[in-house]
């Protein structure tokens, strides 16, 4: 998908060609216009284009002027002057502004169409000789996802390094790495979000940067707010949602607790949590959640002064045959039987 900006001062020659980008058949991601060059070097400090077709006089900043100060940005936006008979000599002055290609008035379909190629040519051989590998994005994100759904803020500090290191080493230009730290966060954001738990903002907002530093420190400012989400989601808490669930239900073993209830605790959607409870403890919500009541009830019963009665509602039945039937399934015998194999009868 391209962006693309088109500053001149005559009214026509901008609808027309905005009119011929968008008769080109060229995925487009937006398409703005500007009436004079202070217009347009504000539109693109907003949103850098890929594309820019300028005119060469205009009020205000001409296109000389304008191509001289996006040329100073370092930020890889091919230029296209759009001139006319008289002032091409003039306009070929911009060369030394690493001005793409030329459009004399009045610009024919042809001509425009040419040209077009020309740029997606150019910029898909600029892409491929800048390319970071899918497996290294892939396996920065999940780097990035197990940090940041841990909240291992000392390991996703050393994620981050690493990855910075890294790019640096592809030598990419600031429009580059801005495209590559934008798909490595809305790849970090999918990946958390299919995990159905909540659903998370992208938040990175990189068009209108135009230095690595600036670029780097948005990605880490969104990495680190999807932290803070995360963390404000989980009412603060640190510990591993499994851990922090059987912690729960340890504590609640006398009351009817329900995997919706303890889902609602550790901040984790009740579908989600079913299935990471059972993948961490080979068991269910409601096994885990037995076993540990029975494994409580045989150490009661081991302690003569507990009534077994009065044990059934220690580890939360209410219904005294439940309880009896629920431990002899468990234990192989009744809750009587098993105090006599332990002596304290």
């Amino acid at each position: 998908m391209y962006r693309i900006l088109i500053a001149d001062d005559e009214p026509m020659i901008r609808k027309g060609l905005q009119k011929l980008v968008e008769q080109s058949g060229l995925p487009i991601a937006s398409i703005r216009t500007a009436e004079n060059g202070m217009d347009a070097l504000r539109r693109i400090r907003e949103e850098r284009p890929d594309f820019l077709f300028t005119d060469i006089r205009m009020p205000k900043l001409d296109g000389l002027e304008l191509c001289r100060h996006v040329a100073e940005m370092d930020a890889d936006i091919q230029i296209v002057v759009v001139s006319g008979y008289n002032d091409f000599e003039y306009a070929q002055k911009s060369v030394s502004y690493g001005v793409k290609e030329y459009l004399l008035k009045p610009v024919t379909i042809k001509g425009f169409q040419e040209v077009l190629e020309k740029l997606v040519r150019f910029s898909a051989k600029q892409r491929s000789e800048t390319f970071v590998p899918v497996t290294r994005l892939e396996a920065w994100t999940a780097k990035l996802d197990e940090a940041v759904w841990l909240l291992q803020e000392q390991e996703l500090r050393a994620v981050l390094m690493g990855m910075r290191s890294e790019l640096d080493g592809f030598g990419l230009k600031p429009s580059r790495l801005c495209d590559v730290l934008d798909e490595l966060n809305i790849l970090l954001v999918n990946r958390i979000n299919q995990r159905d738990v909540f659903t998370l903002r992208a938040g990175l907002e990189l068009a209108d940067v135009s230095e690595k530093e600036e670029a780097w420190r948005r990605f880490d400012d969104s990495v680190r707010s999807l932290c803070e989400e995360l963390r404000h989601k989980r009412r603060g808490r640190r510990k591993d949602p499994v851990e922090e669930a059987k912690h729960y239900i340890e504590d609640h073993l006398a009351e009817e607790v329900s995997l919706e209830e303890v889902a609602e605790y550790i901040g984790l959607n009740a579908s989600y949590f079913s299935q990471l409870f059972k993948q961490s403890t080979q068991e269910t919500f409601v096994q885990y959640r037995t076993r540990r009541r029975m494994e409580k009830a045989k150490k009661l019963l081991q302690q003569p002064h507990y009534r077994i009665t009065d044990i059934s509602g220690e580890v939360g039945y209410a219904d005294h045959p439940h309880f009896t039937k629920t431990f002899k399934k468990y234990a192989g015998c009744l809750p009587s039987e098993y105090r006599q194999k332990m002596g304290t009868e």
